[in-house]
This record gives structure tokens, sequence and C-alpha cells, in this order.
């Protein structure tokens, strides 16, 4: 049994023990001190500290909806591109998980990773963050192609942006970070009217001569670019 292993089944009897409705790092290490030191000892992430979500993800699916992690304080942005390359470097053959997993196991390092870098940018690595919403649009893209409902979001790619960070601000139970950025852009998305793409090059009509770019016009007082009314009515 590793240590990870040991740690885990040492969790389940505690939490079996005691029925909370709820326990955090501070509640294992009241209530099982020999608990907690093994962990802080043995289950580190790769940029230090323990690997609490290595840990609550490993636990019986019941216990882990009971996480509640301690909430950090507001730190102070910084810029560390050795803490991303230590993640990234650990599954480093594994990347392409990001673009194209072809199986559940690589659903799971994807998270992994994904959750690690969360972490970092949430103790204020503004890269770390960058690093994020680069690799998981890649998976929102794949979304929009795949789900008819989120395909809505075509065209608002500053909107689905800020949505992505906020889930990096918030992002707080140790379950599936991609799940939970589905999930907000679902949701958020109901009241999107998708764009409908048509050509200037269109006529105006079905059995028109004139096309839709003959009514484009320059307003030289707003300096927009608007229709000019025709006689005809679009169809």
């Amino acid at each position: 049994m590793d240590h990870l292993q040991r740690a885990t089944a040492a969790l389940n009897r505690l939490l079996l023990q005691n029925c909370p409705k709820t326990f955090s790092s501070v509640w294992i290490l009241k209530r099982a001190p020999g608990c907690y030191n093994f962990i802080r000892k043995h289950i580190r992430s790769e940029v230090g500290g323990i690997d609490w979500d290595t840990i609550t993800s490993s636990l019986e699916p019941k216990y882990q909806r009971l996480w509640a992690p301690r909430r950090k304080r507001n730190s102070k942005p910084y810029r560390d591109r050795q803490e991303i390359s230590r993640i990234l470097n650990k599954y480093r053959s594994k990347l392409y998980v990001f673009v194209a997993p072809a199986d559940a196991q690589d659903l799971q390092i994807r998270d992994k990773v994904a959750v690690a870098l969360v972490r970092v940018a949430q103790a204020g690595n503004l890269l770390a963050k960058t690093e994020v919403v680069g690799l998981v649009r890649y998976a929102i893209d794949g979304w929009l192609d795949s789900y008819s409902y989120m395909s809505r979001w075509r065209g608002h790619d500053d909107e689905i942006r800020e949505h992505l960070e906020r889930c990096i601000r918030r992002y707080r139970y140790t379950g599936s970070f991609f799940r939970y950025v589905f999930r907000t852009l679902e949701y958020a998305g109901r009241g999107i009217r998708p764009f409908h793409a048509c050509s200037l090059d269109d006529p105006i009509a079905t059995d028109a001569r004139e096309h839709k770019i003959d009514n484009v016009i320059h307003d030289p007082e707003t300096s927009e670019i608007v229709f000019c009314k025709s006689r005809r009515v679009w169809s």
C-alpha cells in the first residue's frame, strides 16, 4: 500500500467514525494529528504544501462533497514561471490530454494538471491563470462544436474568458474543474441569443437584384457602419 492509499484509508475510517457535516485540514489535525502529520510528510504538491486535492479526490465520493478547504486571503499578484514548469514537466508526455484526451484516464490527468495550475493561480500567480485559460480553451472550443446549446457562445470570446477567470477564482471543490467550467457556461449561456451568420453579398430579397452590401453606409456623425433604408424589405 503506497502513501496515498494509506492516507486515504485512514481518512475514510476517520470520516466514517465521526460522520461530520463538513471537514477541513484543521478538522483532521484536531481529531487525528498522526494522520495529518503523515499526509503533511508524504503527500506534497509540485510547488510545496500539502496536496489536499489529491487526497480528497481519492476519498469515497460521499466524503468528497464534505470537503471545506480553508479560504485564503487575497494574495499579492506575482509572476513565477518556475511554478508552472514544475507542474507541467511532471506531465510533459501527457499534455496532449488538453487537446485530444483518449480515455477516462486521460480526462483524470487533464483535471489533475488543471487543478494544480488553478491552485497556483489562486495563490496569485498571474502566469498560471493565463496558462489555465489557454489550456482549458481547447476543451471549450470542442464543446462549442459538440453541443448545440453551447454553440451560442460563438463570437463571445471576451465573455467566455471572463467566466473562465471567475471559475479559476471561485473553484473550491475537489471535483472536476472542467465539469465546473462546463456547467458554468451551460447555465450562463441560457440567455444568449446565438449569432446567425449572413453574407453581405446575399441579395436583399429572393427576387432582388440589389445586395445587402449596397445598403451599407458610413455615418460621418457617429463613425458607425450602418444599414440605410431600402425600398425593399429584407427577407
